[in-house]
Parts: structure tokens; C-alpha cells; sequence
């Protein structure tokens, strides 16, 4: 799985995290890590997977900065042991 922290700026309260949340919770093939004030953290398959979170997170009414960090882990463990 891939991991990947998404900025996003307006997602301030806990309402607005509880909204977020609640979009991309039903997203299959992603799991959420964490979530906090701007920040939301997720475990993903395949790129559709994350340009649907996005995508979900926008119509929801939160914008996406474009300071995405990302991080490729391997799924399989060190060196694909």
C-alpha cells in the first residue's frame, strides 16, 4: 500500500473533519490513518483510488492544496521480503 498526506487548508474543525471523513470513509481500496486539523492521512492501492479521494474531498466542498507528501511504501516489506 502507498501512503500519502493531503493538505487540506479549510478542513479546520471537527465538524469539518467529521464531513470529510464521513465522504471518503466508503472509498473502497483506502484506509484512513489519521485525521486532524488540515491534514488527512490514508493508506491506497492504486492512483484511481487516491485521485478519487480527492476528487470526493472537492465535491464535498474542501479544496486539495497542491502540497501532497507522499510516500510509496512497499507492500510487501523491506526489499520484498
Amino acid at each position: 500500500m502507498k501512503k500519502i498526506e493531503l493538505s487540506i487548508p479549510d478542513m479546520q474543525s471537527a465538524h469539518c473533519q467529521t464531513r470529510v471523513n464521513s465522504a471518503v470513509q466508503g472509498i473502497a481500496g483506502i484506509t484512513i490513518e489519521k485525521i486532524e486539523s488540515g491534514k488527512l492521512f490514508i493508506n491506497y492501492e492504486d492512483d484511481n483510488e487516491k485521485k478519487e479521494v480527492i476528487e470526493t474531498i472537492e465535491k464535498a466542498g474542501y479544496k486539495v492544496a497542491d502540497n501532497i507528501t507522499q510516500d510509496s511504501s512497499c507492500a510487501t516489506g523491506c526489499c520484498g521480503n
